[in-house]
This record gives structure tokens, sequence and C-alpha cells, in this order.
């Protein structure tokens, strides 16, 4: 509570916090892809940028199933609001062609697996 008339204790002045670093300067940071710049051994080099890149092909991959799972429950006539192989292209950036064959692939994946045994 700030300093009332009944109040017996003085009122605290707030000091600024003492900078225990220096600010950033105006220049940005070069930039940094993994740290990969900085590895000097090629081998190293080499192990790390491929187990990256394998890395970001199987999330692409994931992510082109979720897309192709989307665009297919959009798709489904079930829905009242369902959207057209064109309206779902136009969202995407895909062509009509492509989002057809990702509405269809999607129903695959949205298929309950049979289990063979």
């Amino acid at each position: 509570m700030p300093d009332s008339p009944e109040s017996s204790e003085p009122t605290r002045r707030v000091r600024p916090v003492q900078l225990l670093f220096e600010p950033q300067s105006a220049e940005p940071e070069p930039e940094r892809f993994f740290d990969l710049e900085s590895i000097e051994d090629p081998a190293e080099l080499l192990r790390r940028s491929t187990e990256l890149a394998l890395a970001f092909r199987a999330a692409a991959e994931r992510a082109t199933d979720f897309q192709a799972v989307a665009a297919a429950q959009l798709a489904d006539p079930r829905r009242f609001d369902a959207l057209s192989d064109a309206e779902i292209a136009q969202r995407a950036d895909w062509t009509a062609d492509y989002a057809a064959k990702m509405i269809e692939y999607g129903r695959t994946l949205l298929q309950p697996r049979r289990h063979e045994d």
C-alpha cells in the first residue's frame, strides 16, 4: 500500500536494477543453421548435416500425410461444409489435380487398417 497517514513505516524508493550485461548492439548476429557453420571437421559436418537432412525429410513426409488427411476431411461429402477440390487447392496453394490426388491419398490414410493374420 502507498504511504498512508496511519502508516508508521517510511516510504521505500525503488531504485533501478544495475545492468549486469551489455545491451545488444544494433548489428544483427550472423545467421546460424544448427551451428553447422562452426563444425570444422568435414567428417563430423557430413555426419551432422546428413542427420539433419534425414530428420527434415521425415518431418516433411509426415507433414504431407497430415495435409492429405486434412484435405480428405475437408472434402468429405458427409460434411455440410465440404469443400471442392478447387477450394482445397486454393487454400493449400496446390493445383486442382494435385488436390484431388492428395484427397485420395488422405482417404487411404483415414481408412481403418486391416490386419492380415
